[in-house]
């Protein structure tokens, strides 16, 4: 057996796949550069963490459960819907994120509010951070299930385990009392240690009338409001602006 596919054959067993699978190619790129044997050890073992830095990020995109089309370099700037270049620039920093601070996206529907809480989630994947994509209504099943199925359990076990979490639409519909509180709960225990992205067409005063439950409404916007931007976004509606329809224009 040759050397070089003893090499490979150790490497598989060592589950170095990547060396494996590019040993050939690195041996041959260190012959033509006539590199060291330092600077040979390091490209074959940064060829194997770039494989699993990427595989990772890979896992953390599924995992977030974004919705399609959320990458922040195509938005559109002239829909002025109160959000300016420099400050996006400046969220997609994503140092409010080491500073612990939340993010509440306020505005009627259309105004970009889920595009951006997308984006900058998906920002914050691409930068090595455990982020997650939910709507209300999905969060809410998954505290309801969370003790009956495993499935909700995983995905529970890992929100708590988050850099950032994106929760969509908050306060749209109606919650039970019950829901309302072991939400409460859920936002108490990611205090200070989750940064969160909300986006809701609803003033946190008028969070009250869902919940139902002034107290309660009192102290979730206390833990969410403590360290946090709100960011009100104007304008009409960009889906009804650029509403597409199957008729033919018949205007000549």
């Amino acid at each position: 057996m040759k050397k070089s596919d003893q090499i490979k054959n150790y490497c598989r067993q060592l589950k170095l796949s990547a060396i494996a699978n590019n040993f050939d190619t690195i041996v041959t790129n260190a012959e033509n550069d006539k590199i060291s044997y330092l600077e040979f050890a390091v490209n074959i073992f940064e060829t194997q963490i770039n494989q699993r830095m990427e595989m990772d990020k890979e896992r953390r995109s599924r995992q977030a459960k974004l919705p399609l089309s959320c990458n922040l370099n195509s938005y559109d700037y002239s829909s002025n819907n109160g959000i300016e270049k420099q400050q996006m620039n400046q969220l997609r920093e994503l140092a409010w994120m080491e500073q612990n601070f939340n993010l509440i996206l306020m505005g009627p529907s259309g105004t970009g509010k889920t595009y951006i809480a997308a984006g900058l989630c998906f920002d914050a994947i691409e930068k090595g951070y455990r982020a997650y994509f939910k709507t209300m209504e999905e969060l809410v099943q998954i505290l309801k299930m969370k003790d009956i199925t495993r499935t909700a359990s995983t995905e529970y076990k890992r929100i708590l385990k988050s850099h950032l979490l994106v929760i969509d639409d908050i306060m749209m519909f109606p919650i039970e009392k019950q829901d309302a509180i072991t939400f409460f709960n859920l936002i108490n225990e990611l205090h200070n240690k989750t940064s969160l992205i909300i986006t809701t067409n609803k003033s946190p005063k008028q969070w009250a009338d869902i919940l139902k439950d002034e107290v309660l409404t009192t102290a979730l916007l206390d833990r969410i409001l403590h360290r946090c931007e709100v960011i009100k976004l104007t304008g009409n509606s960009y889906r009804m602006k650029n509403r597409k329809t199957i008729f033919n224009d018949s205007k000549k």
